[in-house]
């Protein structure tokens, strides 16, 4: 088992760097909250990540990547989640109501970052066919499917939770430069614009 996993470490590592809705939320939560909420944003991701792992060891994962109905209805809402998701941020004025206390700002941004990585991560059809695709080539003879699916599962997280926190921690240091320069509410914007951009992508994209 360890050598399956030593060799899946590359593809892994390639499936967290490759530029997506995933990066364009941490970097987007990163500028609005700092590096909590890129925290709270990758472990959404993460559970949604881990959920799609249990589904490919149950044979669900088989069931929608076959299914062009199950794969459509995941991609629109995909799509539709990661549109809304860039709307909002195309329309945030960037400010909060006068009256709100930090503790409650902070908590339901929390939430909120949460909820964008965990949504983005169940509606993404790709990583069904990810995990029916590629798991079954690393899997061992005769090896349990779901701790071996688990297992690489947990690699995946360890590269997600290295790498965005490395990209969570670069965007964090110029986050005050961007705030002093007017740059924050722009670059906002421009992830904004990224996310709509992947969710036409998604909502245009055959199996």
């Amino acid at each position: 088992m360890l050598r399956a996993l030593v060799t899946f470490a590359p593809i892994a590592a390639l499936l967290t760097i490759t530029p997506g809705a995933a990066t364009a939320l941490v970097v987007r939560n990163t500028l609005r909250g700092g590096r909590r909420h890129a925290f709270f944003t990758n472990a959404g991701n993460s559970a949604g990540i881990v959920v799609w792992g249990c589904c490919a060891a149950a044979g669900i994962a088989a069931a929608v990547a076959a299914s062009a109905t199950a794969f459509d209805v995941i991609k629109i809402a995909g799509a539709v989640v990661l549109v809304v998701m860039g709307v909002r941020s195309l329309l945030a004025r960037g400010e909060q109501a006068a009256g709100d206390s930090a503790h409650a700002r902070r908590e339901v941004s929390d939430r909120q970052a949460l909820r964008a990585g965990l949504m983005t991560s169940l509606a993404n059809p790709k990583l069904a066919v990810f995990f029916v695709a590629l798991f079954p080539q690393f899997l061992p003879r005769g090896a349990p499917v779901l701790p071996a699916t688990l297992a690489m599962v947990c690699v995946i997280l360890i590269f997600d939770l290295v790498w965005y926190s490395v990209l969570a921690a670069l965007v964090s240091r110029a986050r005050r430069q961007f705030v002093q320069g007017g740059w924050a509410r722009r670059f906002e914007r421009v992830t904004g614009a990224v996310l709509v951009g992947l969710g036409v992508r998604l909502a245009l994209e055959r199996r």
